[in-house]
Formats: structure tokens, C-alpha cells, sequence
């Protein structure tokens, strides 16, 4: 791995909020973001990252790549869950494992939208459609935990319809808001476009500075009560990421030769939901803890991936 990459990685702004954040917690400071401040800017950072990828979109030609892409993607989102409820089941209740696995098959906005900073220190680009396969990997996971988790249930039937799950996953806040800023930054003109610029783009970075210092203060929070689990979920929370990341890293070249491209499908790899998922578990596992897997995607490898996984994982798509 590249030194100065990771050095340059460590020293980023936005990754020092974030440990401000959790530096606060420790010191039993009273800093904290309001919660509608941070709601407001979470879905700024969704619609921003959003409408960008629609405008790069609308500029790119449709081709086979972007077929492929897209099946790439969900592939990603299908395989993830499945080898990982397996690897969870040895440990947790199918409820948890289930819950869990979805959490690491689905993908984070943030860590997606963090990406895109590193991206633009490092001077590479993606293109837009990776937005769209974005929110096409947030349901297929979410699914293949449910199946999993009837299989393994024997005890009772979870009486919850699928269609819904998938319904509930379409039309969770943070994929319908990314998707339909990236249908409507698709249909904007580029001067339609440069007159919302100072909002969409020059702020981008100090919201996502502010929205990371509040996730500090979140993560931080919860680790002494996450660290009572045991080191088994910390070390999942830590290899598998960094497993999938890598892999995908390698093989993302089989169906893009674009180097942002294939960043994206890593840490889309790598990254575990923390939104989508939780909020969906609620309705089909009552009974999975969300103290255990809130904590493992939020609190390790959300700032493990955002340390050191971006890093390594731009280094092995640099190196093959």
C-alpha cells in the first residue's frame, strides 16, 4: 500500500471530525449535533451526491459497460449476504446473523459519499451511473437475509409479506432521495445546473466534515456497550470488509477498466448500512439486537474503511 496515500488519507478534515467525535464522547464532552440539523444534513448529502451523479449521467453514453455494471453490482449485493450469514450463524441467532448479514450486503450512502471526497483528493473521477448501482444494491441484500432467515426459522413463520421488504427497501428516505435527485439532475441542463452549483458542490465538503463529527459522537457512544459482545463481532466488523473490498478491487476489472468506477464497486463492497438496513430489520426481525449490528457498521468499519480500507483498496485497483 501506497504510504503517502494513507498519510494523506489519515490527515483528511473530514476523518479528523470524525474523530473528534468520538475523542468528545471519551472526554464526556456535551458537543453534539442537533438531530434535525443532522437529519437536514444527511439528506443534503444525499441529494447532493445524488443530482451530480444524474448530471454525470446525462453526459455519459449508455453502453454494455453499464449493463454490466449494474449486474456486477447486484451480484455484489446477493453473494455478500449469503457466504456471510453462514460465517454469523456459527455464533448469533439466525435473527442476528440475518440482520447482520444484510447490513454487510447492502451498501452506506455515507461511506459512498465520503468515497467521492477521497476520490476528488486523489484527481479520479467516476462516472454517474455508479449512483444508480448504488441504490440497486441496497434491496437484493435485504432479501436475501429475509429468505435465509425463513429457511432457518422453524420454530414460527415470520408472517411479513416479501413484497414488502422490497417496497420498504425502494422507498426507504435515503434511496428514494438519492435516486430521484439522480433522475432529476439526469433532466436538468447544464445551466440549470450551474445555478444551484454553490449549493450542490462548494459546501459539499464542510457538510460532510459536520455530518462526520456527528457520526464520531454517534460511534462513540456506542462502543462500550458493542465491546461487551466479545471480540468475535469486531473481527468480523474488521476482515470481512476489508475481504470483500479487496476482492472486489481485483475483480471489478472484469467489467470496468475505469479507476473510480472500480473504487466505487470496492467501498460499495466494503461498506455495511446503517439506515436502509436497521430501519428494515425492524419490520422483518423484531427480535435481531440492533446493539450488535448498528455498533459493528457504524463503529468499526465505517471509520476502518474510511482510514485505511480506502486506501488499500485504491492501491490494489493501481496495482493490477
Amino acid at each position: 500500500m501506497n504510504l503517502d496515500l494513507l498519510l494523506d488519507n489519515l490527515t483528511n478534515p473530514a476523518l479528523l471530525f470524525f474523530l473528534l467525535g468520538i475523542i468528545a464522547v471519551q472526554l464526556k464532552s456535551d458537543l453534539e449535533i442537533p438531530p434535525n440539523s443532522s437529519k437536514f444534513i444527511s439528506l443534503y448529502l444525499l441529494f447532493s451526491i445524488g443530482f451530480k451523479g444524474g448530471q454525470e449521467l446525462a453526459h455519459s453514453h449508455f453502453n454494455l459497460e453499464i449493463i454490466w455494471s449494474a449486474l456486477f453490482g447486484i451480484l455484489i449485493a446477493v453473494v455478500i449476504p449469503f457466504y456471510s450469514f453462514f460465517i454469523l450463524k456459527r455464533k448469533f441467532s439466525f435473527e442476528n446473523a440475518g440482520a447482520i448479514a444484510a447490513a454487510y450486503g447492502s451498501v452506506s450512502a455515507v461511506t459512498f459519499v465520503t468515497a467521492v471526497s477521497f476520490l476528488e483528493i486523489q484527481k479520479y473521477t467516476f462516472s454517474g451511473h455508479m449512483v444508480a448501482i448504488m441504490a440497486l444494491m441496497e434491496a437484493p441484500a435485504i432479501i436475501v437475509a429475509v429468505i435465509l432467515m425463513r429457511l432457518y426459522n422453524k420454530k414460527e413463520t415470520n408472517s411479513t409479506n416479501l413484497s414488502s421488504v422490497i417496497k420498504h427497501s425502494l422507498t426507504n428516505g435515503s434511496v428514494l432521495l438519492i435516486l430521484g435527485s439522480l433522475i432529476i439532475g439526469f433532466l436538468a441542463s447544464d445551466q440549470q445546473a450551474m445555478g444551484i452549483k454553490p449549493f450542490t458542490t462548494d459546501i459539499f465538503k464542510g457538510f460532510l466534515a459536520i455530518f462526520l463529527l456527528d457520526m464520531g459522537v454517534v460511534s462513540g457512544k456506542k462502543l462500550d456497550v458493542f465491546f461487551k459482545s466479545g471480540w468475535f463481532p469486531v473481527l468480523f466488523a474488521l476482515i470481512i470488509p476489508l475481504l470483500n473490498g479487496a476482492s472486489i478491487a481485483y475483480l471489478s476489472q472484469l467489467v470496468t477498466s475505469n479507476v473510480g468506477n472500480r473504487f466505487m464497486f470496492s467501498i460499495l463492497a466494503a461498506s455495511a448500512s446503517y439506515i436502509a438496513v436497521p430501519a428494515a430489520m425492524k419490520i422483518v426481525a423484531p427480535k435481531a439486537n440492533p446493539g450488535l449490528f448498528l455498533p459493528m457498521a457504524l463503529a468499526i468499519t465505517f471509520p476502518f474503511n474510511i482510514t485505511f480500507g480506502m486506501p488499500i483498496y485504491l492501491s490494489i485497483i493501481l496495482c493490477c
